[in-house]
């Protein structure tokens, strides 16, 4: 599809989406036309458009490649992007170039990429702008943090083949919805919720982290933990669970109980020792806290935990993050519109912020998932 074609189809679910409450309106009603920005993969394929809103606050992700899996990938409401301004800082390094683009070195964790004569001559991470190191040579093992990899590549066979017909599904169920609504420009606006209904008949269910489950009254409460290395997303996802649970531990501390090495030195974590989290949170609680590990984990598995109003450790390739939501939307009529979500609060980038994202979990890549919660004493 063309990039207006997608941009229009993904306005339409956004805005039936928030019609129905299930997701958060993103600021200024924007365009999905304006001013894309192309992210690419280490590949040099186009992965996805970075579409943000004209009052610079918020943005969504529009597929490119039907390997995402879905048309929309993530929506951001609260998130700055502003590429101009990376770009200006790009080109202030000491670095010769002919071209910039923006590359997704270890999806969802972005860079920018020198070019010279069309060859790459360093591509450094966004905000941190160290450089990011060469492909493993050896690829049997999962990607760890702060490295590059493919998110297209490293796709097995299968997962392409799946990935690719639900993308087909959706694109095909999406533009009969857009159709119906009338939805003939990529703008992103709310419907008449009856229309919406008739057309869909839909059923929402949707929730986030709250103090208790009085949940009316009160907000979603998991704080933003920025990592404070490029290779500690495990120590600061660590920290946002036992920030939750009331426990104060500083990140290095949380590095040093996990052997990330030190904050002019850091280490990542390990595929192999993701269970190491585990016992890090059972450890610092005198095991007040009961973790565990699931090497399988499903939307099902989100969905209990926030409703148990438990926070979840998701790892993904080369990265760790915190789930502290979940969204989903089915459809009596038109079974390729519904749509689930994770509203995840991401610790990277370091030393600029954090992020929080609600992600279509047809995109993501979860290898395992670490879930805690308190341990009832008889």
């Amino acid at each position: 599809m063309t990039r207006i074609e997608s941009a229009r189809l993904v306005a339409a679910q956004l805005g039936v989406l928030a019609t129905l409450g299930a997701l958060p309106d993103l600021p200024g009603g924007p365009r999905l036309d304006r001013a894309p920005t192309p992210v690419h993969d280490v590949n040099g394929e186009l992965l996805l458009w970075r579409i943000g809103s004209s009052c610079g606050r918020g943005y969504v992700d529009v597929a490119a490649h039907p390997r995402m899996g879905a048309p929309l990938v993530a929506i951001a409401p609260e998130a700055v992007w502003e590429p101009e301004m990376l770009l200006g800082e790009a080109r202030s390094l000491d670095v010769e170039h002919d071209e910039l683009r923006f590359v997704a070195y270890s999806f969802p964790k972005l860079a920018v990429l020198f070019l010279l004569d069309g060859v790459e001559v360093a591509l450094r991470e966004l905000h941190t702008w160290e450089q990011v190191p060469e492909v493993r040579a050896d690829l049997s093992e999962p990607p760890g943090e702060f490295e590059r990899w493919s998110f297209l590549d490293e796709q097995t066979p299968e997962a392409r083949h799946l990935r690719e017909e639900r993308y087909r599904q959706q694109v095909e169920a999406l533009t009969h919805l857009a159709n119906v609504l009338h939805v003939d420009e990529p703008v992103v606006r709310r419907f008449d919720r009856k229309i919406v209904e008739q057309v869909l008949k839909p059923r929402v269910d949707a929730l986030e982290l709250h103090y208790s489950h009085s949940f009316a009254d009160q907000s979603s409460c998991l704080g933003l933990v920025g990592q404070e290395t490029n290779r500690w997303s495990a120590a600061a996802s660590t920290q946002m669970i036992l920030d939750f649970y009331r426990y104060r531990y500083d990140q290095e501390r949380l590095a040093d109980e996990l052997g990330l090495g030190t904050e002019e030195h850091p280490v990542g974590l390990p595929a192999s020792r993701d269970f190491d989290v585990v016992t890090a949170l059972e450890s610092l609680t005198g095991k007040s806290l009961s973790a565990a590990l699931s090497t399988s984990p499903s939307f099902a598995e989100y969905r209990s935990e926030i409703r148990a109003n438990r926070p979840v450790i998701s790892f993904i390739p080369g990265h760790c993050r915190v789930v502290a939501g979940y969204t989903r939307t089915s459809s009596l009529l038109l079974i390729g519109a519904s749509f689930a979500a994770l509203q995840v609060n991401d610790p990277w980038p370091p030393r600029a912020g954090v992020v929080t994202r609600w992600e279509n979990v047809d995109t993501i890549v979860c290898r395992s998932t670490v879930t805690a919660k308190v341990t009832l004493i008889p």
